[in-house]
């Protein structure tokens, strides 16, 4: 592990997980410093321990599978585990999408479970045709 992942472990370890705030920013290569107030992201707001996952996971190109003997651990714990984190790290903020117009989709896909309609008509009914 390289001195800044350890710098970082290090100062997440004493600040508990509380939200930091970033006063100073200097650009290595310039040497160039911006002074303000930097709202970290949420990623790196994490526990070491999460972002290790999260950098595990993105490595198993999302593969629960890949994860589950990576970390030696069940699917129900990766998956507890990933909705804890997509809770953490949301940074969607979701509208409310009206309902579309038609038939929904469980009508439509019952409807082809049960042989009234075929495929095509399935499709067609999803994509909002009448």
């Amino acid at each position: 592990m390289n001195q800044a992942a350890r710098d970082w472990q290090e100062l997440t370890r004493l600040t508990g997980g509380q939200s930091l705030i970033v006063e100073r920013v200097r650009l290595a290569p310039s040497g160039v410093a911006i002074e303000g107030a930097f709202a970290l992201p949420r990623l790196a707001e994490l526990s070491h321990e999460d972002q290790v996952f999260v950098a595990a996971f993105v490595g198993a190109h999302g593969s629960i599978k890949e994860m589950e003997q990576v970390f030696g651990v069940s699917y129900p714990t990766i998956k507890a585990r990933l909705a804890r984190l997509a809770a953490a790290l949301d940074p969607i903020e979701r509208e409310e999408v009206a309902p579309a117009e038609g038939p929904p989709q469980s009508a439509v896909l019952d409807r082809l479970a049960a042989g009234e309609i075929d495929a095509g008509e399935a499709v067609r009914l999803l994509k909002g045709g009448s």
